[in-house]
């Protein structure tokens, strides 16, 4: 995995925030106004509603040149062919995933407010990894507060690292100051009519 792919804006295309005759779409749009990197992330479809929206995400991948990783499920990441996959605490093991998606594939690691849980996932194989909530957020219920000194602490795992959790143009900055390679968004991408637009506000904040 090279380790220049996991960095900007990393779009996380969510049923939380959009209808699924809406995801082929939002995609697009993300990808257009900057994001590098897609995450599909789909929590209550049944297998075969999640496999069919998870293949129109990542034909728009394929087309407009973004990496696609599919959050939580091994098994469909395997299936499609995905550039990877994105685990929380409750999930596959980062070692499972590897062993079962390859030497190549993007695995990547939720570490949530922790060094040690980074620890971890670096030792395990995890192509990089993820602190947060950093800020509020409603995409989901909030337990641990993650805090900019953390991205400094975990600048020593020699991985990429991603940032999430209520992210904003405005609050960004600090946490690519802290080290953030990646900072991973929802809802501000898809609270506003232009999805574009607000993809190239987080994404110029990487050219500056």
């Amino acid at each position: 995995m090279n380790p220049s792919l996991i960095r900007g804006l990393y779009a996380l295309v969510d049923t939380a925030w959009l209808q699924p005759a809406a995801l082929a779409d939002a995609t697009g749009a993300a990808i257009r106004g900057g994001a590098r990197l897609v995450q599909y992330r789909d929590k209550d479809a049944s297998p075969g509603e999640r496999a069919e929206r998870a293949r129109a995400v990542f034909r728009v991948c394929r087309q407009l040149g973004a990496v696609f990783i599919v959050n939580d499920d091994v098994d469909l990441a395997d299936e499609l062919m995905a550039h990877g996959v994105h685990l929380g605490e409750h999930d596959a093991t980062v070692a499972v995933a590897r062993a079962r998606l390859g030497p190549l594939a993007i695995v990547g690691a939720s570490c949530y407010d922790s060094v040690v849980n980074a620890q971890r996932a670096a030792d395990a194989g995890a192509s990089y990894l993820a602190f947060g909530a950093f800020f509020p957020t409603r995409t989901k219920s909030v337990t641990r507060e993650a805090h900019p000194v953390l991205l400094r602490k975990a600048k020593a795992f020699g991985l990429p690292l991603v940032a999430i959790g209520g992210i904003t143009p405005e609050n960004a900055p600090e946490l690519i100051v802290a080290g953030a390679d990646a900072i991973a968004v929802a809802g501000g991408l898809y609270q506003g009519a232009d999805v574009d637009a607000a993809a190239r506000a987080y994404s110029l904040l990487f050219e500056r």
